[in-house]
């Protein structure tokens, strides 16, 4: 039975939402002065987790999390995990996020997570979210008919698999519009055929001139704009929304415990660090609430590409989105192999902010000062980033995020080194640049941290079959490799040919422009019901 927390409530990172539900972050996703929702306290693990959880599967491990979170007068244990159940039978691997040795020897192995219907490690939060819009709305529902009925417009950004994860996951469900905005151009063409293949009336794919952080920066507009949002109850999908890092919480101690169970030399003496191919800081996010809820977890790696805000961060605690080398000014977003994680502002960044200004600067004997504090130091902060393109920390603020965190930075030679090496193993192991990513921080991590009493988990984040270019730059010429062979999946070769429906937005639109659209479209979506 697992340890539910009735009196959980969460506030804002800027310190003006206090004490709202569950059900209120989810719906809503960004707070109303413009901060991210996190919990108020941070559950512990209960005492036995370890020997009670042991034996767990992937289903019964999120159910006990979750309720650590969830009051079960929100939702009921039932209720709950009758969500889990829908949210996971999708995926086609039975452990759900299996557990891969990739090299005995070195203590390294695999998480990984793209066994969802899109393939990509955000369908685990993401089938789930959208089960708890659906559920949410249902029971809001009910009873009322036409406009008095709460219909919920979801609007996201993506750099490539949140976009189709979100769709797949939001794909059909009542009162519900999805509207995804992703860089035109800039997204693999498996992603952009898995979002615009989608024909669902209520599934709207807009393709913007620009880059990632754009598309995010008009996401977070409309959340701001008080006019839309009391029109059409935006909801946030992308990895501002809470929900999505509880949902994630869950395979990190999905590993921990598959470890224990599978490898002999793992032992409660060994160390154990979680690497993670980073971008919007959502995933390596959801390591850190629970390390802080108690799983033995050394360090978590932050792996960025040459879009390094977060590795320069913790070099120098400077977080800058136009670094100055020598007297060159590097400026915007760079095209990688790796373009999921071509981000320039990681927005979950601001949740850890705020618990290191809540440690470093709170009142232990002055709980709401503490939380208040926090919040206005967040605000400046995030101020300053917007105003004057960064800021920079004290040096107690830097000393308190590498307690639980190191950065690597890996260039795209590096990415593609890491592939070659990988499929020349024994047996081959095929990584897309993302997890390539991750990989090669964790080897640098291993060469200072001797494997015989370290284990490095590092996190595969999307199929190899979904960077075509990358995987093909790396191994193609390669004698007897064929990619359409040895990595496409029979549900991504039948995406070739699929009719496709997209919204072009130009340039110069704005936010505005967006909001015109979404008006638009979920008037036309309504009167066609």
């Amino acid at each position: 039975m697992a340890s539910h927390t009735p009196s959980q409530r969460y506030l804002s990172t800027r310190g003006g939402s206090y004490s709202l539900s569950f059900e209120e972050v989810v719906l809503k996703g960004l707070a109303s002065d413009g901060g991210l929702f996190i919990p108020q306290e941070i559950p512990s693990l209960p005492s036995d987790w370890a020997t009670r959880w042991r034996d767990f599967g992937f289903n019964e491990l999120a159910f006990e999390i979750l309720s650590l979170y969830i009051s079960p007068v929100e939702i009921p244990p039932t209720d709950l995990k009758s969500l889990i159940q829908r949210s996971y039978e999708t995926f086609r691997a039975p452990e759900t996020t299996p557990l891969i040795t990739l090299n005995e020897e070195e203590n390294l192995h695999i998480l990984e997570l793209f066994h969802g219907p899109t393939f990509a490690f955000k369908d685990v939060a993401l089938q789930l979210l959208g089960n708890l819009f659906e559920y949410f709305l249902v029971r809001r529902n009910r009873g009322r008919a036409g406009k008095e009925r709460h219909h919920l417009t979801v609007v996201g950004a993506t750099s490539g698999d949140t976009g189709s994860a979100a769709i797949y996951g939001l794909r059909g469900k009542i009162d519900v519009s999805i509207f995804i905005l992703h860089p035109k151009g800039r997204v693999s063409p498996v992603q952009e055929a898995q979002m615009t293949s989608v024909l669902d009336a209520n599934v709207h794919n807009l393709a913007v001139e620009g880059t990632f952080d754009d598309c995010q920066d008009i996401v977070k507009a409309l959340f701001n704009d008080p006019i839309i949002n009391k029109t059409h109850n935006l909801a946030a999908v992308n990895s501002i929304n809470w929900a999505r890092i509880l949902a994630q919480t869950t395979y990190y101690i999905h590993a921990y415990l598959s470890l224990v169970r599978s490898a002999p030399s793992f032992s409660e003496n060994s160390k154990l660090r979680f690497v993670v191919p980073t971008g919007n800081f959502g995933d390596i996010l959801a390591g850190y609430f629970i390390k802080r809820m108690g799983l033995p977890i050394e360090k978590l790696i932050i792996a960025t590409n040459a879009n390094d805000i977060l590795h320069r961060f913790w070099q120098s605690g400077s977080y800058e989105t136009n670094p100055v080398h020598g007297r060159v000014v590097e400026a915007g977003v760079k095209e990688t192999l790796s373009p999921a994680m071509d981000i320039l502002v990681s927005s979950n960044f601001e949740r850890l902010l705020w618990f290191l200004a809540y440690e470093v600067y709170g009142n232990k004997n002055d709980i709401n000062a503490s939380r208040k504090a926090a919040g206005e130091k967040v605000g400046t902060w995030l101020s300053d980033l917007k105003t004057r393109g960064g800021f920079s920390v004290d040096p107690s603020i830097l000393k308190a995020a590498r307690v639980d965190f190191e950065s690597e930075r890996v260039s795209d030679t590096q990415t593609l080194t890491t592939i070659k090496k990988f499929y020349h193993s024994v047996p081959p192991y095929i990584l897309d640049p993302h997890t390539a990513v991750g990989v090669t921080a964790s080897l640098r991590s291993i060469s200072r941290n001797p494997p015989l009493q370290t284990h490095h988990i590092s996190l595969a984040t999307a199929h190899p079959a979904k960077f075509a270019d990358a995987v093909k730059l790396a191994l193609g010429g390669r004698d007897g490799f064929v990619f359409e062979e040895e990595v496409v999946p029979v549900e991504l070769r039948e995406l070739e040919g699929r009719e496709r429906r997209v919204i072009d937005v130009g340039r110069g639109v704005g936010w505005e422009g967006i909001r015109e659209i979404v008006v638009e479209e979920v008037e036309r979506e309504v009167e066609e019901e």
